[in-house]
């Protein structure tokens, strides 16, 4: 039986530009099975998702990622989008951030280009992955073993390939955190 999730918080990194719907299923999910979710942004106010093919809404930022301490977090959650995940693969407090998150071997969800950042943050060498399709080879290249599957789950890191897989991203995501709430 599934148990709630009341004690876990989870980070959401994102930039202007990200999958809207990438961050708003899951982060949905989360809160709805009782976890805490903060945006964390480089902006201080508010971040611009992308819907299909055009700007999305405009989204609170909880935590300035400048404020914004991996250690205070149970998990972390990329949801991908070409605009926001350049962004955040530039800006090297957001790469130490990734990073960080994997030193403490702490859950990371990363869904269609969201695997990106973790090229830059050097943590896929020898990992089983799936992403959107057109960042495979830049995945391989950096030593993952990139699969084409709907979720993988390779210790802690969950990734997934598009929002047509929203259902089995979720489920994974918030099995792997209840994984974690009984360790």
């Amino acid at each position: 039986m599934e148990q709630s999730l009341n004690s876990i918080k989870v980070a959401i990194l994102v930039a202007d530009g990200f999958e809207q719907v990438e961050m708003t299923c899951p982060r949905k999910v989360l809160n709805q099975k009782g976890a805490t979710t903060h945006l964390i942004s480089p902006n201080k106010n508010n971040v611009r998702g992308w819907s299909h093919l055009d700007w999305g809404e405009k989204h609170d930022v909880d935590v300035p990622l400048t404020l914004a301490r991996a250690d205070y977090y149970d998990a972390l959650l990329l949801p991908g989008g070409v605009l926001g995940m350049n962004a955040l693969r530039m800006n090297s407090r957001a790469v130490e951030f990734v990073k960080s998150f994997f030193a403490s071997g702490k859950p990371v969800a990363a869904i269609g280009h969201g695997p990106q950042i973790l090229i830059d943050a050097d943590v896929v060498l020898g990992r089983i992955i799936t992403s959107y399709g057109s960042i495979r080879q830049d995945l391989e290249n950096a030593g993952a073993r990139w699969v084409d599957q709907d979720v993988v789950t390779d210790n802690g890191l969950i990734t997934s390939r598009t929002s047509d897989d929203m259902s089995a991203f979720a489920g994974a995501l918030t099995k792997q955190l209840n994984l974690e709430v009984f360790q």
